[in-house]
């Protein structure tokens, strides 16, 4: 696991994060000490959006915090539970009504991977419902969105719905500015990562609240998506490698290898390999897969990979997104996921599209 090079706030927010694990023994909780800036945990934790598995890890001392620090997370934190029960009322919703108009859904990220990850999910931070469906049934997936009061943010009208989908793979929703839906007809920007991975995959079914269960990826086909999702942005947000090492920590070394070259067969690149090692690196997430860990450490591109998310997740205080020319990191590394030159035309080819494309 890191140590206080990164610097004692970031530190302790990992640490915070690794004790939330479901597989992490309860008695073995941070510490807090004196030499920790408050004010910047939360700013911190605010940044990578996990205030409350933050404030879940140190409340136990919140006599020794800060009085505008202990009632900034856990403030932060009771605001993300109520959001998740909404959020976990809105997918029961949304799950009858497509089933009953017969069209395949599954639910990924969100409250499914914190399922599978925490032993308190509903403190993980979710804002949004990530919906895939099949392409062929996105009109019919928007109407049943317009029948439950969401109404389509980006694109700026429903009109280029179809033209923006065939240069991203999500839409946002809205309802009331309090409820929102990521609708995906694929799962990566560019088709050629992890191409065959689609609402008809194989599939599992996960636990999110006492009797409500939600259908997501199987396990193999999970791990792939994770990889290439948290590459897509370059991992600048801890919340994402955690959910990530947390779902992992139940796995034996044997089945991180396996999930590893399974993802090769599925199209995730470099991805899984700067994932793993990201992960390791916070989480030591490659403890008992030493073989592989050797393996990913001595591919260049991989290990470089890894440190632009690692330098992307620690130098700034504010979002990439936020700052000017921030977001220049998660562009060149995109064209890096996968070696070949027809991969990277079509990568240059598609961000090209996105920035001319419509909004």
């Amino acid at each position: 696991m890191i140590g206080d090079n990164l610097g004692r706030e970031f530190t302790l927010l990992a640490r915070c994060c690794h004790w939330n694990f479901a597989t992490v023994d309860e008695r073995s909780r941070p510490d807090v000490h004196e030499a920790i800036d408050w004010n910047l945990v939360v700013a911190l934790a605010r940044r990578h959006r996990v205030q409350g598995l933050v404030w879940n890890a140190v409340g136990h001392f919140s006599d020794r915090l800060p009085v505008e620090a202990r009632n900034a997370l856990s403030s932060d934190a009771r605001l993300i539970a109520v959001t998740n029960l909404a959020i976990a009322a809105e997918c029961r919703e949304l799950q009858q009504l497509f089933d009953q108009s017969n069209v395949p859904l599954l639910f990924v990220k969100g409250l499914t991977v914190g399922a599978l990850a925490y032993r308190a999910p509903m403190l993980k931070m979710a804002w949004d419902i990530d919906l895939l469906t099949d392409p062929a049934d996105l009109a019919s997936a928007a109407r049943l969105l317009l029948d439950r009061g969401f109404s389509v943010r980006e694109p700026s009208d429903i009109k280029h719905l179809k033209a923006w989908h065939r240069m991203r793979k999500d839409s946002l929703w809205s309802r009331h500015n309090e409820l929102y839906v990521e609708l995906h007809p694929r799962l990566a920007d560019n088709a050629r990562l992890i191409p065959t991975i689609d609402v008809h995959s194989p599939r599992q079914q996960v636990e999110i609240a006492p009797a409500q269960s939600l259908s997501t990826l199987a396990q193999e086909e999970l791990f792939a998506y994770l990889t290439v999702h948290g590459a897509s942005s370059a991992w600048f947000r801890l919340k994402w490698i955690a959910d990530f090492a947390g779902w992992l920590s139940s796995k034996s070394g044997d089945e991180i290898q396996q999930l590893y070259h399974r993802s090769q067969e599925l199209g995730a690149g470099r991805a899984a390999g700067q994932a793993l090692l990201l992960a390791d690196k916070l989480f030591d997430t490659l403890a008992a897969a030493p073989s592989l860990k050797r393996s990913l450490g001595s591919d260049q591109m991989t290990r470089k990979l890894s440190s632009v998310a690692l330098r992307m997740l620690t130098k700034e205080l504010r979002d990439p997104t936020d700052l000017p020319f921030g977001t220049w990191a998660i562009h060149w590394t995109q064209l890096l996921l996968k070696p070949d030159l027809g991969f990277k035309v079509s990568e240059m080819w598609r961000q090209a599209r996105s920035i001319f494309g419509p909004k």
